[in-house]
């Protein structure tokens, strides 16, 4: 209680402020120091709302004494708290008794305070215990916030920044971990009683004692998650965005709405912008005209009522931490000239009249895309940097479309990497291989898409082995790989190489590193020889990055590319990672379970299997048991001989966490049986089901040698080799090829990196030289043996002798055989001199003439045509025009012919059929032979019912025309009897319809009637059924078979 001298001391006169600053520092130190508390300074806004309670106080207070009413304001203006308040109104409530009722308001507000304060759970609670003090006297009202101890959910926000995104991963395992021993959960309690001042200060040296342990567990779990931050892998569990549906182009018409449509993933999720003609659209700046939308990895854009004006490309660009990935699409709007009933063009709508031609862009029936300055077979070696390029010409040139280019290496589309680097200048595509690598070699195939056009253009990319450190040392393997990762396990595979260094490979070494460190250690002791390892004893959460060397008895070759990262992780955690969350992150933890029951012993492990063995080690798979409380499970492995119960654990100190166990040290041909026990913080379970006896060996067998290896001409420095595959092959990876001059016994590769498939063009063969082949195959049990060498083969070009000039002559005798109003049909004769190799197709030239004043020439056709008759399209009516014809074979396109004469593009309207083309003479004999025609393109009024052929000597003129046939045939062959030995004859036909005799065809070249050296006839009938009986007409063949 408060001095008696009190009261006396309040009536004289107040101290002045200078006198009262010491005391009001003297109450303003401890309270402060009070309120550095954790807890309190949790609560500072709800002291804060009390401070108009105090004020209320200051007019009863002013009418005591001057004193008071001097220190209050004092007080005040030092921005005291309403605790500096509490001793002095406490011993003022003992004198003032018309105060009591405030003052006790006031310390209601300070019970609330006090009562309000968060205070931290010192440690793990287990059930049937109270989570507060053992002083029974304060009866106080607890409430329990149910805990968790299983795995939580953790549901994390969308950061910008790559740290972040790795911290929040971090977070999960801390927080999960955290979770499993019950810690880290909040309690509030609320007092329902007073307190004296003596059991305050007792309290709150235990909240001391508590808060200072909760901080102690609190900066630890910080330091282990600083630590797990520091070895979590960035890359494998952050991946770049990636269109899984790409937007896809469309023709509209003007009034028609258009949704542009993409799927995108990536970790962070990507943020997705639409752009025109790489401008970024703004739907508030034209309200109404556009709408995006995104939703779960889903985004479109729509636009409403398309007028001229929004033909233009779109590009959707998807930009994460890990990079930005553009997908382009073409919106094409099209204006109808005609009338048309607008019910076609409400919104949503792509009905339209069948009358309606939509070209696929609008500007033109297709594009024409051109190669120029294209990349040949290229040849590297490990380590340099290769770079292929070619120059791109699009026809027609639309400035509001551009192409989209894409690489393939053997027919797999190629993403950009710290290994690739890709480039469009607008005119020309570039590949880079940054660090060339075997894994790099293949066919690389460049491919142009315009809309729903594209060409492409492939070549063949060479990767030699570098040097090797040690003279006689093995290359390198290639495309190593890591498979099945789990929570401390992973399977590493790879290639073996083609080049062993002169002494069989003895098998291969793999090494570990942790992502972030340089420090690389080695997984297996002894080399083994298949190309697959289990890898054992990783810390989950941990990050790591795998290499193979190989070996012999030379030494050791430089180690191979390094793997991509991989993540020991529980594949449900690493999914669950990779998943965008379903809300952004509010601070608070969910918690929907009761307090977890007592400890629980897991049941067996089920579906126990060996998944590999080798003469090596067994893997083990299982599935995790059903029965395993809230806890995490851990396996012990045992093994037993077969026919025995001996059972012996194989990992006897620590348990593994994964489903998955390799066990090594193992009899090579002794049979074993496996079972797996399960484990937690209650017990280890009961055993799985045994497996069936395994015997340990290699159960892939090498695959059998490859046959009949046949080697095929094709240019001056290649050959096409060929060979059958290796009879029951499994698992199959691919085919080494090597080559040999003759008589040199030394071999080198073709290829360094193994291809499928039984047929391969060897490359960079010297001219002239005689080669010889033989090849191989490979699966991860090994290489199979040589096969048998093949017939030696001179490298030379496949036609024409190896001479530089085998393009076929020019094609002659160009007629017109249709006309209309906007095109023609041309057709023309075979080339006299074809090159030594038979005609791969046609190319047409067109121009116009123009008051006898011919213009530049056009490309009518950019794929050849096969056929000797081809229609030109796009032109105008009552033009006059020149046409060339170009034939092309295997060694290249030939000189066009001499322009034609001009022939003006004007619509026939003759009664009669036109010409018959393509005339054909075969099966020449001494006095007879048989001709070929194709029908006429232009029919005339009426179908064509038949034909007429004529024939004259080639030096009669033209009154000695005369018809083989008195009436029309309606086959279009015929069999021309009685002709001279020795004479020279020239044929046309003609067709005839009901309104009369067409125009001839062209006349053939001059036959001279003979029967060739080395020929002989084959007659057989051919009887054609127009009944129900078989005689109606015979026609006798003959076939010349020459040597």
């Amino acid at each position: 209680m408060g001095s008696p001298g009190l009261a006396l001391d309040l009536l004289r006169p107040g101290p002045t402020l200078v006198d009262l600053l010491p005391t009001a520092m003297g109450l303003q130190q401890p309270t402060v120091m009070n309120l550095q508390q954790p807890t309190v300074m949790d609560q500072q806004p709800m002291v804060t709302s009390l401070q108009p309670t105090v004020m209320d106080l200051q007019p009863m207070i002013m009418n005591l004494q001057l004193t008071v009413g001097g220190l209050l304001p004092t007080v005040l203006d030092q921005n005291l708290s309403v605790r500096c308040l509490q001793p002095m109104i406490m011993n003022l409530q003992l004198r003032v008794g018309g105060l009591r009722s405030y003052v006790l308001i006031l310390k209601d507000s300070n019970i609330m305070i006090e009562d309000r304060s968060y205070k931290l759970s010192p440690k793990a609670k287990r059930a049937k215990q109270s989570l507060f003090s053992e002083e029974k006297e304060n009866k106080a009202i607890d409430y329990v916030v149910p805990v968790f101890t299983g795995r939580q959910m953790y549901v994390s926000g969308i950061t910008d920044t790559e740290e972040e995104r790795i911290k929040e991963s971090a977070a999960y395992i801390a927080r999960r971990n955290l979770f499993a021993t019950g810690e880290g959960i909040s309690a509030t309690r609320v007092a329902t009683s007073s307190s004296t001042e003596e059991q305050h200060e007792k309290k709150s040296r235990k909240v001391a004692i508590r808060e200072s342990a909760e901080r102690l567990a609190l900066k630890k779990t910080l330091e282990e998650t600083e630590e797990f931050h520091r070895k979590l892998n960035e890359d494998k569990l952050l991946h770049a965005p990636e269109f899984v549906i790409k937007p896809r182009s469309h023709t509209v018409w003007e009034k028609q709405n258009v949704k542009l449509h993409c799927t995108v993933t990536g970790w962070p999720e990507p943020r997705l912008t639409w752009y025109k003609n790489n401008v970024p659209i703004n739907v508030h700046t034209h309200p109404g005209k556009y709408f995006i939308e995104s939703r779960y990895g889903m985004h479109s854009l729509e636009i409403n009522k398309c007028d001229f004006e929004d033909t233009a490309q779109y590009r959707a660009s998807a930009m994460n931490v890990k990079g930005e990935l553009s997908a382009y699409a073409s919106l094409v709007v099209k204006r109808y000239k005609g009338e048309f009933d607008a019910s076609y063009f409400h919104a949503g709508t792509v009905t339209m009249p069948l009358s309606f031609g939509v070209t696929p862009h609008g500007y033109a029936s297709k594009f024409e895309i051109h190669f120029v300055d294209k990349f040949e077979v290229t040849f590297g070696r490990e380590g340099e940097t290769m770079s292929l390029g070619c120059t791109v010409i699009i026809h027609p040139d639309i400035k509001r479309f551009h192409p989209e280019i894409q690489w393939y290496r053997n027919g797999v589309l190629i993403t950009p990497s710290k290994w690739v680097q890709m480039h469009w200048s607008g005119e020309r595509a570039t590949l880079t291989l940054a660090h060339a690598n075997k894994e790099d070699e293949g066919l690389y195939t460049l491919r142009v898409v315009m809309g729903d056009y594209y060409e492409q253009y492939s070549g063949y990319v060479f990767v030699r082995d570098a040097d090797a450190e040690m003279p006689g040392a093995p290359a390198s393997p290639l495309d190593v790989e890591c498979l099945d990762a789990n929570k401390d396990y992973v399977i590493i595979s790879w290639k073996q190489p083609a080049v062993d260094g002169g002494s069989p490979v003895l098998g291969y070494f793999i090494d570990k590193c942790e992502v972030g460190t340089t420090h690389w250690s080695q997984c297996n002791e002894t080399p083994v020889k298949f190309a697959r390892f289990p890898v054992t004893g990783l810390i989950e959460g941990r990050s790591y990055i795998f290499r193979v060397r190989a070996v012999n008895k030379a030494g050791i070759s430089i180690p191979s590319r390094v793997s991509e990262p991989v993540a020991a992780l529980d594949p449900a955690d690493r999914a669950r990672l990779r998943s965008h969350p379903s809300a952004p992150w509010t601070g608070q933890i969910i918690v929907t379970e009761e307090e977890p029951a007592e400890g629980v012993v897991p049941g067996p492990p089920s579906d126990l299997h060996v998944i590999e063995a080798t003469k090596n080690y067994v893997v083990l798979s299982w599935k995790p048991p059903g029965e395993r409380g809230h806890e995490g499970v851990m396996y012990f492995v045992e093994k037993c001989t077969a026919g025995t119960e001996n059972w012996q654990r194989v990992n006897t100190e620590i348990p593994v966490k994964s489903p998955r166990f390799a066990v090594f040290d193992l009899a090579e041909g002794k049979s074993y049986r496996f079972r797996v026990r399960c484990c937690n913080s209650a017990g280890i379970g009961e055993p799985s089901e045994a497996t069936e006896a395994t015997v340990v060996g290699d159960k892939l067998d090498i695959p059998k040698v490859p046959g009949r290896i046949i080697p095929t001409r094709n240019t001056d420095t290649s050959v096409v080799v060929t060979w059958t595959e290796s009879k029951d092959a499994k698992e199959l990876v691919g085919y080494y090829v090597e080559a040999s001059i003759a008589g040199s016994g030394h071999w080198e590769p073709s290829n360094n990196n193994p291809v499928k498939g039984t047929r391969f063009i060897c490359h960079g063969l010297l001219t002239g030289e005689n080669y010889i082949f033989r090849v191989r195959a490979v699966n991860a049990a090994g290489l199979s043996e040589y096969s048998q060498e093949s017939e030696a083969i001179e490298v030379k070009a496949a036609i024409g002798g190896g001479l530089l000039h085998a393009a076929p002559s020019p094609p002659y005798d160009i007629t017109v055989l249709e006309s209309v109003r906007d095109s023609m049909v041309l057709g023309w004769k075979q080339p006299k001199i074809i090159g030594g190799a038979e005609i791969t197709g046609y190319y047409v030239n067109y121009r116009e003439v123009i008051d006898g004043v011919p213009g530049k020439w056009n490309e009518a056709n950019i794929k050849p045509v096969s056929e000797r008759a081809y229609r030109i399209h796009n032109l105008k009516e009552n033009m006059v025009y020149q046409f060339q014809v170009a034939a092309a074979n295997l060694a290249g396109v030939g000189t066009p012919s001499p322009p034609t004469r001009s022939f003006k593009c004007e619509e026939w309207t003759i009664a009669v059929p036109g010409p018959p083309h393509d005339l054909l003479c075969t099966e020449v004999r001494k006095d007879s032979l048989v001709l070929l025609w194709k029908p006429p393109v232009y029919i005339g009024r009426n179908p064509v019912t038949g034909y007429y052929v004529d024939v004259k000597e080639t030096e009669a003129t033209d009154e000695h025309w005369r018809s083989v046939n008195e009436k029309p045939i309606a086959n279009k062959f015929l069999k021309v009897s009685g002709l001279k030995e020795g004479v020279s004859y020239l044929f046309r036909v003609r067709a005839t319809n009901q309104a009369g005799v067409g125009k001839p065809s062209d006349t053939t070249d001059p036959v001279v009637a003979e029967t060739r050296p080395g020929s002989f006839t084959l007659l057989f009938c051919i009887c054609i059924n127009t009944g129900s009986y078989l005689s109606d007409m015979l026609i006798i063949r003959e076939y010349t078979q020459r040597n």
